[in-house]
Order: structure tokens, then C-alpha cells, then sequence
């Protein structure tokens, strides 16, 4: 196929040999499958930000830390420099944060590098060497759908002690391979202590696996993990071996009730969001 302008450096500079056929386009990147030399791979092209439908990216930049203090002071303006430290900025969480989870022990795909703004990554394969589904697209039974939720709440809890909140984690950005779920989609992965969005954006991760795998477990719809990690995580308790138990009892005290009603406006607004890409996968 013709060469994406974005890919042409890669090709140049000799870092991909071929780019085979889109992938998939999505709302903050396209992704092509592309070999470089006999590995078959994909290149995940990020869009620019005028053109990423990505909504409310500003909840998932606060707390990212910017080690020159001169890049952080022209992403505070908004200077076109500025602006271009705030896309490297965005693209690089992303690389960030699969090395550091692939350590941790939660599978991702082994990112090879992000050059120009393109990220060059395992490609996620079926045992017959077809493109691994999304989670989206798999039915199971029970007893998958149990294994496979404990496996991802176990991922939740390595990235929460690595001080990591996926941000978007759904059906959507969950693969699933011979082995089980790889966990994909991480460039507004946030600093779970330095975001204050941090927890309802992690509960709404925790409870989007719960709602998925629910559908074929329904006694998971009766659990509360996400309110009993985030306790454990916050009073210094959680650890990647911890225990759950799915109970969680909730505490009455006042709340602060302004940062409640713009934590249910964002939610509302990813739940729309969300139920549009379902009605979109449901129409390809």
C-alpha cells in the first residue's frame, strides 16, 4: 500500500521496510501493520491534537511532570513550542508507560521505540498468527470470564503500585490472545498521587471490567473491587500479591460535593463517549 506521510521517515531512516495495511484508526491514533525486516509489527501514528477526538485530555495531563522547567513554563502558555512539548509530552506517556509496566509484570505489547510520532510495537497475535481481538469482540463462558477479570484486576493493581491509572480501560482497550488479556491504549495514563481525577478515573476502569466480564459472570456485578483497592492504595497497604475479596463498605462522611459533580459531568461525558464507539462497533 502507499506509504502514510507520517511513516515515511520511518522508512528512510530504515526502521520499517513495508507498511502492509491499516490496522485500525482510532480516536487519539491510526495504526498500521508494517514489517521491519522479517518481524511483522504495528506502527501507531498519534493524531494531532486538533484532530484527536480524545475528549477532556486536560483531566489526564494534570500532575505529568516535565523535567526542564523551561518546557513546563511554555506548555503553561500555550506557546507553539509549547504546544509541541505538550505532544511529545502526550506521546511519550505512552512509551513510558509500557516499559515500565512490561517490568512490573502486566502484559502490554513490547514497544520498540517512538520516533517522529509514531510508536513502533509488538504486533498481539492469535496462535494462528491473526491479529489478536478486543475484548469487545469475545464471547466466553463463566469460568473464562472469571480468570480472565481476576487477571485483569491483578494488571490494575500492578500498574496502582507502580503509581499508574490506565485512564481509559475498557472492553475496548483490552486484547485477548491464547494466553489471555494484553493490555493496550496507554497515552493518558495518569500519576495516581498527583492527579486529583486519579480515583474515579481508576474506579471507572475497575468497574468497566467488572460491567464487561459481567455479562458472562454476573456474580461480579455484585462486587466492589474498585473501592477496595483505591482504600488499600491509599492508606499505603496494597501490594501486587494483595488478597481482594470484592467488599467494600462505604464511608459517610461529607463529601466534597463540587468535586463529586465534576467528577459525574466527566463521567457522563466519557459515558456518551463510550456508548457511541459501541454503537460505531456495532454498525462496522
Amino acid at each position: 500500500m502507499k506509504i502514510p506521510k507520517r511513516i515515511q521517515p520511518l522508512v528512510d531512516e530504515g526502521l520499517v521496510d513495508e507498511v502492509i495495511r491499516p490496522l485500525m484508526s482510532g480516536k487519539e491514533a491510526a495504526v498500521y501493520i508494517v514489517r521491519c525486516g522479517e518481524d511483522i509489527r504495528c506502527a501507531k501514528v498519534y493524531k494531532e491534537a486538533d484532530k484527536r477526538s480524545f475528549k477532556q485530555a486536560v483531566l489526564y495531563q494534570e500532575g505529568r511532570k516535565v523535567r526542564s522547567s523551561r518546557r513546563a513554563r511554555a506548555m503553561e502558555k500555550g506557546s507553539k513550542f509549547g504546544r509541541a512539548q505538550q505532544e511529545e509530552s502526550w506521546q511519550n506517556a505512552e512509551v513510558e508507560a509500557l516499559f515500565k509496566l512490561a517490568k512490573a509484570g502486566v502484559r502490554v505489547p513490547q514497544p520498540f521505540g517512538c520516533y517522529e510520532g509514531v510508536l513502533l510495537m509488538e504486533l498481539v497475535c492469535d496462535d494462528e498468527g491473526m491479529v489478536a481481538p478486543r475484548l469487545a469482540d469475545v464471547a466466553m463462558d463463566a469460568d473464562i470470564a472469571l480468570a480472565d477479570h481476576g487477571t485483569m484486576l491483578h494488571y490494575i493493581v500492578l500498574m496502582l503500585c507502580e503509581g499508574l491509572v490506565h485512564g481509559d480501560l475498557s472492553e475496548f482497550n483490552v486484547l485477548v490472545d491464547s494466553a489471555g488479556p494484553v493490555v493496550i491504549d496507554l497515552p493518558q495514563a495518569v500519576d495516581a498521587a498527583a492527579n486529583n481525577n486519579a480515583k474515579w478515573m481508576f474506579c471507572r476502569d475497575v468497574n468497566n471490567m467488572r460491567d464487561y466480564y459481567g455479562l458472562y459472570a454476573p456474580e461480579l456485578l455484585h462486587t466492589n473491587y474498585a473501592e477496595e483497592i483505591w482504600a488499600l492504595y491509599e492508606a499505603g497497604e496494597l501490594t501486587p500479591d494483595v488478597e481482594l475479596t470484592g467488599e467494600f463498605v462505604a464511608d459517610d462522611s461529607a463529601a466534597d460535593v463540587d468535586s463529586v459533580l465534576e467528577q459525574i459531568k466527566a463521567a457522563f461525558a466519557e459515558a456518551e463517549d463510550r456508548k457511541a464507539r459501541i454503537q460505531a462497533a456495532n454498525e462496522d
